[in-house]
């Protein structure tokens, strides 16, 4: 199957899944079919799905992953012993794993082609993602705690695992224990990563944006963390701080060189 049978194929049997979409006819241009398909994959519930479609599917996201482009963290230049810097899309980064932003949910963005990262990591990655988390929050029982961090394989994405944590929301003043909650999330994702024995992992700048955390002490909280968790544990994994945002990156440029 070509690309655009492929992204036919899964559009039809995602319309199909739903009464209310059923009788929506595909559209013939190339964008419109990717746009839409990104909207049906944000909606889609965790549910049973065909083999067929995972392999159509796998196939699809994969190629769509190498056509937006790979990098290879390894071909970047650190900016000290095991330190990176690097602005680009968290999702078309290759190492252990990479940070996503979640919400208490645990479940991925339902909002159709929102653009935060916790939408990009579960449509790239593929429905598989989704219904991992889904399994990981009914044995839990209960909302994730801000602070901690939960590890999924990455499915399609060129990262080997995605590490989910949910991040402090500031509604008012910046307080002491909104400070404590974020330098949790950052500690328990490199534990997790220690633990699954991986050697890289790349943080997103977490609880900015939506969550409204002040970028500036949000990124000085990120780098004290990571630095302080390497001293105190002699962890060797390499830390890729991912920027998206050009004041994100003047920020990080000025606290890592330091």
């Amino acid at each position: 199957m070509t690309q655009a049978e492929r992204r036919v194929y899964l559009i039809q049997y995602l319309l199909k899944e739903s009464v209310e979409y059923a009788d929506m006819q595909v559209p013939k241009d190339p964008d419109e079919q990717k746009t839409l398909l990104r909207a049906l994959f944000n909606i889609r519930m965790p549910q049973a799905v065909t083999d067929e479609f995972l392999r159509i599917q796998d196939a699809y996201l994969q190629e769509e992953n190498v056509e937006k482009g790979i990098t290879d963290y390894r071909n970047l230049t650190p900016v000290s012993d095991g330190i990176y810097l690097w602005q680009g899309d968290i999702s078309s980064l290759r190492c252990g794993a990479i940070v996503n932003a979640a919400n208490s949910q645990m479940l991925g963005c339902f909002r159709p082609n929102h653009s935060c990262i916790d939408n990009c990591i579960h449509t790239f990655a593929g429905i598989q993602l989704r219904a991992d988390c889904a399994r990981i929050m009914k044995l839990q029982g209960h909302e994730e705690e801000t602070g901690k961090a939960k590890i999924t394989p990455a499915y399609n994405l060129p990262a080997d695992y995605v590490i989910h944590t949910v991040g402090p929301i500031v509604q008012g003043p910046l307080t002491k224990r909104h400070e404590e909650l974020l330098a949790s999330c950052y500690r328990s994702c490199l534990e997790a990563a220690e633990e699954k024995g991986l050697t890289s992992i790349a943080f997103c700048c977490i609880s900015t944006g939506v969550f409204m955390f002040p970028n500036e002490r949000a990124a000085q909280i990120a780098v004290e963390t990571v630095r302080k968790y390497r001293e105190e544990t002699g962890s060797r994994m390499d830390v890729i701080f991912n920027v998206f945002k050009d004041l994100d990156l003047e920020i990080y440029q000025k606290l890592l060189s330091r």
